[in-house]
């Protein structure tokens, strides 16, 4: 069977990517793209892609739908707009697949509840890379016995909400095993507003911005003596294609949304 595969956000990094992967993957067909800038009637047609990338770029969603028929819709746009492509997707019977961050837990609720109303697999994935994924199950393997903990996520200049996705993520996977605790001296006190970063749970998460990086993550958990580091880096944005054509191929074999690969791999 043949995936028809549907990608919003094509002009980006993780989208240029990503229909590069689309393309020559054995198994999928990418039939369409969802793009409100447009430009172009097909791919082929913006300087991004070459000539015979012939899959035609749409403005309307429910167009998109009509004539091409994706199994899946692959989101890789922005915050402010995942959540409506996301539950549009749904609606029209389109099982998602989203890259992209920034659900309120309201959202993801709604969307869980939507996803199990039309038994459709739906996956969104704080981070596609498998390294990564691991990286955030073995932290929280080592926060059972280190309940001290602090998380410095760094990726490029152009990303918008911080912290990631993957920061988050791993915050909330780590306070499953970890006892609530305030770290840091109990009259601490912030002379720059931010400097101990996001608290969450009492475990505080760093978000670096710098043009450089791509998306990288470390995990520092102190002990009597003892310091321990679980690191992750994508190098490039290649690092993410092996979990995107993973989650094309999972979630059609899904009927409801799953947050974060970790709970399939």
């Amino acid at each position: 069977m043949t995936i028809k595969v549907a990608i919003a956000g094509a002009r980006g990094k993780m989208g240029v990517e990503a229909v590069h992967t689309m393309m020559k993957q054995d198994g999928m067909d990418l039939v369409a793209v969802l793009d409100y800038k447009n430009g172009a009637a097909t791919l082929g047609g913006l300087d991004l892609f070459p000539d015979h990338y012939t899959a035609p770029i749409y403005t309307d969603f429910e167009r998109l739908v009509a004539e091409t028929n994706p199994d899946v819709f692959l989101d890789l746009t922005s915050p402010e707009s995942v959540y409506e492509h996301t539950k549009q997707a749904l609606q029209y019977n389109v099982r998602p697949v989203v890259g992209t961050t920034g659900f309120t837990e309201a959202q993801l609720e709604e969307l869980t509840e939507l996803a199990n109303d039309k038994n459709l697999g739906c996956i969104i994935a704080p981070n596609f890379a498998i390294g990564a994924i691991l990286m955030m199950k073995f932290a929280k393997e080592a926060a059972k016995y280190f309940p001290d903990v602090e998380i410095i996520e760094m990726h490029h200049d152009r990303k918008l909400d911080a912290p990631s996705g993957t920061g988050i993520k791993t915050a909330q996977m780590i306070s499953e095993v970890r006892a609530e605790k305030q770290q840091g001296h109990p009259n601490e006190k912030e002379t720059h507003t931010g400097a101990r970063g996001a608290n969450y749970d009492g475990m505080h998460i760093h978000s670096v911005r710098l043009p450089g990086l791509v998306a990288h993550q470390q995990v520092m958990f102190g002990g009597n003596g003892e310091l321990l580091t679980i690191r992750h880096d994508s190098l490039n944005r290649e690092s993410f294609m092996g979990g995107i054509t993973f989650c094309v191929e999972e979630v059609m074999k899904r009927d409801t949304l799953i947050y974060g690969l970790e709970n399939i791999i």
